[in-house]
C-alpha cells in the first residue's frame, strides 16, 4: 500500500467508515536511521485518524528497535512489523518476506522491537518464502513467546506475489496453532468476503487493502456487514468527485505543512504528482473512464483536478 495509505487518504477513510485500526504505508527502518524527510512525512499522526498502527519494516535488529522507539515517540498506538512484502528491492535487503527464509533473525528481530516498544507489537506475514514450507505457524509461534500481540496473514506465498487466489485455509491453520489474536488478509474484496473468511478460518478480524484504495466506502461496508448494519447506499457521483477533492486537498494541506523552504516543486505540486495514480480510481467505472484517466494522470494543480473531475459531473448527470 505504499504511496496509497497517505494520511489524507486514513482521515477520509476513518471520517466515512470508521475501521476499527489503519496503518501508515510501511517505513524503512533504515530511512528512519538516516533521517529521510520524506520517511519522516509517512509517520506523521493526525488526531482524527486514531488509532493508527505505524509499520515498519528492515533487516536489522538494532535499527528496527531504533525505529520502533522513533515511531512510538511519532505517537503510534500501535508497531506494526511488515514480513509480508515480496517486492524484490524490499528483499533484496534481507527485508519483508525474505526474513520468512530466516527464521532465527526474523525472530530475533520481533524480540528486539518488542523490548524496545512500550505499545503493542504485532506482525504481518505471509505464508511463507515459497510453496516448499508453510512457515506462518512456526514463525508465529516463535513471534507470540516474544510477546507479540496479533499476528496478520496474508494468505499468499510470497513467490505469488498477487498471483492466485488467497488461501484462507493457511489462516484457519495458523489461528489453530497460536493463542494470540489472528488477522486474516487476502482477497476480500465484498462484505460477504470478510464475513466468510470469519466463518471458515475463525480469525478474529480481517484487513483490506488493495480493494480499499480510493473506495473508502467498501471499508464501511464491510465493517458494517461484520457489524451486522448491513450495507450503506453506493456513493454517488458527486460523492466521489467531492472526496477525490477533498483527497487532493488534504494532501496539498500536508505538504504545506511539511514543506521546508528549500526550493524545487511547490507543496501544491508535490501533491497532486503524488495523487496522479489514486484520483484517477475514483471516477472508476464512469463513462468514458479511459480518457477521463489520462487527464487525470497529469494534473499538476488543485485547478487542474477540479475541472476535469467537475467535466465528469457535468457530463453525467
Amino acid at each position: 500500500m505504499e504511496d496509497v495509505t497517505n494520511q489524507p487518504f486514513r482521515r477520509i477513510a476513518k471520517r466515512i467508515a470508521d475501521p476499527g485500526l489503519m496503518f501508515t504505508e510501511f517505513v524503512s527502518a533504515m530511512a528512519v536511521h538516516y533521517a529521510a524527510e520524506k520517511t519522516a512525512k509517512k509517520m506523521r499522526i493526525h488526531p482524527e485518524e486514531r488509532p493508527l498502527g505505524i509499520q515498519i519494516f528492515g533487516g536489522d535488529p538494532e535499527i528496527m528497535a531504533e525505529t520502533a522507539r522513533h515511531a512510538e515517540e511519532m505517537g503510534a498506538d500501535i508497531l506494526d512489523i511488515n514480513m509480508g512484502c515480496w517486492v524484490p528491492k524490499v528483499c533484496r535487503t534481507g527485508s519483508g518476506a525474505a526474513l520468512l527464509k530466516d527464521p532465527d533473525i526474523a525472530t530475533n528481530i520481533v524480540a528486539s522491537v518488542v523490548k524496545a516498544a512500550n505499545i503493542p507489537v504485532t506482525v504481518k506475514v505471509r505464508a511463507g518464502w515459497d510453496y516448499s514450507l508453510f512457515a506462518a505457524p512456526d514463525l508465529a509461534k516463535r513471534f507470540e513467546d516474544c510477546g507479540i500481540q496479533a499476528i496478520t496473514l496474508h494468505a499468499r506465498y510470497a513467490k505469488q506475489g498477487f498471483d492466485g487466489m488467497a488461501d484462507w485455509e493457511l489462516i484457519g491453520r495458523l489461528k489453530q496453532s497460536v493463542s494470540i489474536p489472528v488477522i486474516g488478509n487476502g482477497d476480500i474484496k465484498e462484505p460477504d468476503d470478510a464475513r466468510t473468511m470469519m466463518r471458515e478460518t475463525g480469525c478474529d478480524a480481517v484487513m483490506v487493502g488493495r480493494a480499499a484504495i480510493s473506495n473508502p466506502w467498501k471499508l464501511r461496508d464491510i465493517r458494517m456487514a461484520l457489524t451486522g448494519a448491513g450495507v450503506g447506499s453506493p456513493p454517488t457521483l458527486k460523492e466521489r468527485v467531492d472526496t477525490a477533492l477533498e483527497h487532493i486537498r488534504l494532501m496539498i494541506e500536508l505538504e504545506e505543512r511539511e514543506d521546508l523552504g528549500t526550493g524545487g516543486p511547490t507543496p501544491e505540486l508535490r501533491a497532486c504528482r503524488a495523487l496522479r495514480g489514486q484520483i484517477p480510481l475514483y471516477i472508476k467505472g464512469v463513462q468514458g473512464a479511459p480518457g477521463i484517466r489520462a487527464k487525470l494522470s497529469v494534473c499538476s494543480s488543485y485547478d487542474e483536478y477540479a475541472e476535469v473531475l467537475g467535466t465528469v459531473l457535468a457530463e453525467n448527470y
